[in-house]
């Protein structure tokens, strides 16, 4: 599978551009379908064209389905990891549970959810937001990409009828819990020196748009006392950002920029710049957001909320389950981190679905960048993680095939480290543990195309 994806969207930069309701989500959508067709899972779309595999009837007992998965999209030059490691591991695990000879008593599935980063219309999560009801369709038709594109107007490009998006209360009534497995976002777990993670909770969150105005006039015959540059409102911005957010603590991004006209030779007549700002303290970030508003409108600045989202704990219920299960299957400590990154389980869990997420240890600790990375023995922890949590899901408290059971059939020493004790054999499969290496390739895709 990673061999597969491994070309889709790729760039020069080794990183990749997989934009929401372009060619190359075309192409991950067809895999999606074909990797769901391969394993006989009943796929259905939602009304924002979430595609969800499922294992079982969803509708035979209304809310008792379980949900596995992430998303295929990316940022601008984003890693292979952050989305698709929860996709493929959601369809591996599959295959395991399967190889196993686990029937699950209530319905599985396998989500791959639709621009959840943003990187085309700005909001982050968008096919997750709109199925909820936590944003209209009017105002996601609205969105607009850097060409000025709508989605209304992308969607009728790829095929599909915008009128037809919004809230999805029949698909939400299937899903009695969502599990996200997730590469982690940090060095958390570098530095606890453990291969996988539960999540606790996601900070407070939101984008914001500043517009500078200015005046555009010659570069070389314009004196600087005659200037309206509306550069430097701009630039004031990124700085105000930086020290505001360390007062408080919050981090704060301006990561993006639009200029025009955008001329070398050309004082700047209008800048857009984009405001990222997130913290454990949803007050600490209004009040440091307020400050840089108050600021920019002193050189007569419009600032525009694009999105925001309150602090979201996962399901304590849930996710204690997922430890317990994880410790006693693993005989070691699972720790438990918060995350300043957003996620589609987040915006399910505010909804009221019952969620959790998994995180895979990051050896580099960068995410959103080509040098995202996951070794591949973490990777197969993280899979047989996510397995033993979906068995207790979906059969539950060791009835029928337990994971001790499957431990004293497959002969595995107590003292056996999280691959080799975790229920399901995909540890056997003869691959060793990568070597130190700076190859930023899905596991198993060494040597293909540019590291």
């Amino acid at each position: 599978m990673w061999a597969d994806l491994e070309p889709v969207g790729r760039v020069t930069s080794g990183g990749y551009r997989r934009f929401a309701w372009t060619a190359q989500d075309h192409v991950l959508r067809e895999w999606f379908a074909a990797e769901c067709a391969r394993r006989g899972l009943d796929l259905v779309e939602d009304r924002m064209g979430n595609q969800w595999g499922w294992w079982g009837d969803p509708d035979a007992v209304p809310g008792q389905g379980l949900a596995i998965g992430s998303h295929l999209d990316s940022v601008p030059d984003g890693g292979a990891y952050d989305g698709p490691l929860g996709v493929v591991s959601a369809l591996a695990v599959v295959d395991a549970l399967r190889e196993q000879g686990v029937q699950p008593e209530r319905p599985l599935a396998v989500v791959n959810f639709v621009d959840e980063e943003g990187a085309r219309f700005g909001v982050a999560c968008a096919g997750s937001r709109v199925i909820t009801g936590a944003m209209t369709p009017e105002r996601a038709l609205g969105l607009t990409d850097a060409d000025g594109l709508s989605m209304a107007e992308a969607l009728r490009e790829a095929g599909r009828d915008p009128e037809a998006i919004g809230p999805d209360p029949e698909t939400l009534g299937r899903v009695g819990a969502f599990v996200e497995l997730h590469v982690e976002q940090g060095r958390g777990l570098v530095d606890l020196g453990v291969p996988v993670a539960v999540a606790s909770d996601i900070w407070p969150h939101g984008r914001w748009r500043f517009d500078f105005p200015g005046e555009a006039n010659h570069a070389g015959t314009t004196r600087l006392e005659d200037r309206r540059d509306a550069m430097l409102g701009y630039a004031d911005l990124v700085l105000a950002a930086r020290h505001t957010a360390a007062r408080r603590g919050c981090v704060a991004t301006v990561g993006k920029v639009a200029v025009r006209p955008g001329g070398v030779n050309a004082i700047p007549s209008h800048v857009t710049g984009w405001l990222d700002s997130r913290g454990p303290d949803a007050d600490e970030v209004r009040a440091g957001v307020l400050e840089l508003t108050d600021r920019a409108a002193k050189v007569g600045a419009e600032v525009t909320e694009e999105s925001w989202t309150p602090a979201t704990r996962f399901d304590a219920g849930l996710s204690d389950r997922l430890r317990a299960v994880l410790e006693t299957e693993a005989a070691l400590s699972v720790p438990v981190l918060g995350t300043g990154a957003g996620h589609d389980a987040g915006i399910l869990a505010t909804a009221g679905v019952p969620s959790a997420m998994l995180f895979v240890r990051n050896p580099t600790g960068v995410s959103h960048s080509p040098a995202e990375h996951a070794e591949r023995a973490d990777c197969h922890a993280g899979v047989e993680a996510l397995a033993a949590c979906v068995i207790e899901l979906v059969i539950g408290h060791g009835q029928a095939p337990g994971a001790a059971g499957w431990r004293q059939r497959r002969g595995d020493s107590p003292g056996a480290g999280v691959v080799s004790r975790l229920p399901l054999a995909l540890a056997p499969l003869g691959l060793p543990p990568d070597p130190p290496r700076r190859c930023r390739h899905p596991p198993g895709t060494q040597g293909q195309g540019a590291s």
